[in-house]
């Protein structure tokens, strides 16, 4: 039921175009846009769960160096997404976006028992929120061309593991916007 849906944009931040993973991301960059605008055109809410670091006290920083600092331009909705007036935004300082953040009080005000999930990296920040999405008893359908790895594991692993463990449901956009 589209009244009962949001689409949620994890991590796709930054412009890839021209970046060193220009490549893999551009395609699924573009993806999540296309999911976005016809969100919007169906009236499903775009939540955008965008990382916040701080620098200097988040431990994601040590892991995995300075990315995604607030205030800056790599912490914000890469352009492809064609952010709107109409988006809520979610920052996070941790993997899931559900972690310390508003986005479980923001679904339960939307109405939102299912999430369309797309973004970056498939096996971290996609993986954690729809591990608590799952443990938060709401459904999740992962939109797989609109994901992609680059840090840890392989993409189809990484799929495969929130289907199995999660009961994400696996699609592709063409027929996430169908």
């Amino acid at each position: 039921d589209p009244r009962q849906c949001a689409l949620l944009v994890i991590d796709a931040l930054g412009d890839p175009q021209g970046g060193p993973l220009e490549g893999l991301l551009l395609e699924p960059t573009l993806n999540c846009g296309r999911l976005a605008a016809a969100a919007r055109a169906a009236g499903i809410p775009v939540v955008l769960a965008n990382d916040a670091h701080i620098k200097g006290l988040d431990r994601e920083l040590l892991l995995w160096g300075e990315h995604g600092l607030a205030g800056t331009p790599e912490a914000q909705a890469s352009p492809q997404v064609g952010q709107q007036p109409s988006d809520h935004v979610v920052e996070k300082r941790r993997y899931s976006a559900f972690f310390q953040t508003g986005l479980r009080l923001l679904l339960d005000e939307l109405g939102a028992r299912t999430l369309i999930c797309c973004g970056f990296d498939t096996n971290i920040c996609v993986r954690h929120t729809v591990a608590d999405a799952y443990f938060n008893n709401l459904d999740t359908i992962v939109v797989t061309d609109a994901t992609a790895t680059f840090l840890v594991g392989d993409q189809a692993s990484g799929l495969d593991y929130m289907k199995v463990c999660y009961g994400s449901a696996l699609v592709g956009t063409d027929e996430a916007i169908a």
